[in-house]
């Protein structure tokens, strides 16, 4: 298989961007669509698994408790001796809430009337270019509050390396890595941008292009997944 960055380029952030989130200026006739970050606590939950995490060190406090007052130790003694696990799974699931923010914080996704363009990385920048005509299809996963993902396939052989992406990526697609647009708010509106952008710069009508900018709940539930575009 051929790698992806032959047609989808990737490369270090300047240290002074010539525009915020781009690498360089849009070229003359491109214009700027759309521009975004995650939600930090959504990606918190989503992609760093936090609550999950909460539940995990919850449950084994519990349990350490349970083992120590069946051995005999008091309810006071077994609170006490709990308190050192409980200050560390409190330090590690504030390491995981500030690595949810700062990959937050660092992350910009642009749509133009041309491509999608991911900047993401805390330490090693890097920015990935996108073409519509290199994007097959984008799914939509909306969440009851309007936040959600935006995976986006890519054509025939490309290919961006799963580890290079994530958490920007869809997850279990490791054969063939989607990025994604993680955790975006207002991700329905930002689905139909990208929508009428790919059909105008494919020249191909595109499946469930007319996304409702502000679903009800009732028709777009927590979980639902749907697409954004996809060639007819």
């Amino acid at each position: 298989m051929k790698p992806a960055h032959r047609h989808t380029t990737h490369g270090h952030e300047h240290e002074f961007e010539a525009a915020p989130g781009l690498p360089e200026p849009l070229p003359p006739g491109e214009q700027q669509l759309w521009q975004g970050s995650p939600d930090w606590r959504l990606l918190a939950r989503r992609a760093f698994h936090l609550r999950k995490l909460a539940a995990y060190f919850g449950a084994l406090l519990v349990l350490r408790m349970a083992f120590l007052m069946s051995d005999g130790v008091a309810l006071a003694a077994a609170l006490r001796l709990t308190l050192g696990p409980l200050a560390l799974a409190a330090l590690g699931l504030a390491l995981v809430a500030l690595m949810a923010w700062l990959t937050a914080r660092s992350t910009v996704y642009t749509i133009t009337d041309k491509r999608v363009v991911m900047r993401i990385g805390i330490v090693l920048t890097l920015t990935f270019n996108i073409p519509f005509k290199r994007i097959a299809a984008a799914g939509l996963h909306l969440d009851a509050g309007g936040t959600g993902d935006l995976p986006l396939t890519l054509l025939g052989p490309d290919r961006i390396a799963y580890l290079h992406l994530w958490p920007h990526a869809r997850p279990w697609r490791l054969g063939k890595p989607e990025p994604m647009l993680r955790s975006v708010p207002q991700a329905a509106m930002v689905a139909r941008v990208l929508t009428e952008a790919w059909s105008k710069a494919t020249g191909v009508a595109a499946a469930a292009a007319a996304t409702p900018a502000s679903p009800a709940p009732a028709q777009h539930g927590q979980g639902q997944r749907q697409p954004a575009l996809a060639g007819s």
